[in-house]
């Protein structure tokens, strides 16, 4: 299985952007993993909420193979503590996946279109984080995840 997770909008933080990449690389010890950023879109002023939604909503479709399972990130999504979330991944893979793939979606959320692609919504936090914070969050989890399905020390319980 790859993972794959598709952002909106580049991270301008130099310092969350190297967080980002330490976690990159220790992640691709496990799993094959991709982090693709889908450029803002332009002239947003001029859109209204649903507008910026669609449009996100399409770029976000478009970079999806068929086989793709698709799941939001999203605060309506299932809570889960770390070790249910290792879970929850050792699951995916077990089920012959080719590719999962996690998106954070725009300012506004995501489009009805996407929401009825997805298979599945998961929640990190009933809070709200910026989306370049999130990103960092994602990536950590995904890495504490595998190390927990390998019994590595990085996580503690």
């Amino acid at each position: 299985m790859k993972i794959k997770l598709l952002t909106i909008g580049k991270t301008d933080d130099k310092n969350l952007s190297a967080l980002i990449e330490t976690y990159q690389v220790r992640l691709k010890h496990y799993i094959k993993f991709e982090l693709e950023i889908i450029p803002d879109i332009k002239n947003v002023k001029n859109l209204s909420e649903k507008q910026q939604k669609e449009k996100e909503g399409e770029l976000i479709l478009n970079k999806l193979q068929q086989t793709d399972q698709l799941i939001l990130l999203d605060e309506k999504g299932k809570d889960f503590r770390s070790l249910e979330f290792s879970q929850y991944l050792q699951k995916k893979m077990n089920s012959g996946i080719k590719q999962l793939v996690f998106v954070i979606g725009g300012p506004y959320g995501f489009s009805e279109t996407v929401y009825k692609k997805s298979m599945g919504k998961v929640s990190f936090s009933k809070m709200t984080f910026s989306h370049q914070m999130i990103r960092l969050f994602v990536v950590e989890q995904l890495y504490r995840g595998f190390s927990i399905l390998k019994n590595e020390p990085y996580h503690h319980e």
